[in-house]
């Protein structure tokens, strides 16, 4: 399978994700949502920071696709942030970095056990 279909078909299909990225833990997009564009600065906000400097996030929130977010959970694990009805999950795996918008009507946790499930699989696989 694709990178491309997991963003098409395990994300965006599943109706609570709106849009969404995979990363490459060394850099570069795998794949991503069409008309999704992670600018350079914003993929090495995700890919060198999120995850080894979250009071950074925490402290300035987090930008993709040029809309900022307020962090509201930066940990190791996960990175959550919200804007109004928009919402966003990143969650590491051992090579990639998984990228999903939500909005409204979705809840939180709905659209976290999206990215969630899909991040468990790509461990379970060594991805």
């Amino acid at each position: 399978m694709s990178w491309q279909a997991y963003v098409d078909d395990h994300l965006v299909a599943t109706g609570k994700i709106t849009k969404a990225a995979i990363l490459g833990k060394q850099g570069g997009i795998w794949a991503a949502s069409s008309g999704y564009n992670l600018a350079q600065k914003e993929q090495d906000a995700i890919v060198k920071t999120a995850f080894t400097q979250p009071d950074q996030l925490r402290a300035n929130g987090i930008t993709l696709n040029g809309f900022k977010f307020m962090t509201i959970r930066a940990d190791d694990e996960e990175v959550a942030g919200r804007k109004g009805e928009r919402g966003v999950f990143i969650i590491p795996t051992n090579q990639a970095i998984l990228v999903a918008e939500y909005d409204a009507p979705t809840i939180a946790g709905d659209a976290n056990v999206v990215v969630a499930k899909l991040a468990d699989y790509l461990k379970s696989v060594n991805y």
